[in-house]
């Protein structure tokens, strides 16, 4: 089944303009400067305290390091994170 949807994911892309994000099972990540970031397509929270978020995705995790976060809001699959943001990143398995 994995290699009919490698096969077929390319061309529904290419044929019917969906988002590669969509396709790919891959997160998206919206980031407002310093304080605000919104992530979206995440398969559930880690680690959360007032200085890291960490989110685990298809393909690894989501690590989100600074101080003072407030989980503004939280659906399945999306996440809304406010604080002082000094790094992001992203940790394959």
């Amino acid at each position: 089944m994995k290699k009919w949807q490698q096969r077929i994911g390319p061309w529904l892309m290419n044929h019917l303009a969906l988002p590669t994000d969509v396709m790919l099972e891959l997160p998206r990540i919206t980031m407002i400067g310093q304080i605000h970031v919104y992530i979206e397509n995440h398969k559930g929270l880690v680690v959360y305290s007032d200085t890291e978020l960490k989110l685990k995705t298809n393909k690894g995790y989501i690590k989100i390091s600074g101080s003072s976060f407030v989980l503004k809001m939280m659906l399945p699959e999306e996440i809304l994170l406010e604080g002082l943001i000094t790094e992001v990143k992203f940790i394959p398995d």
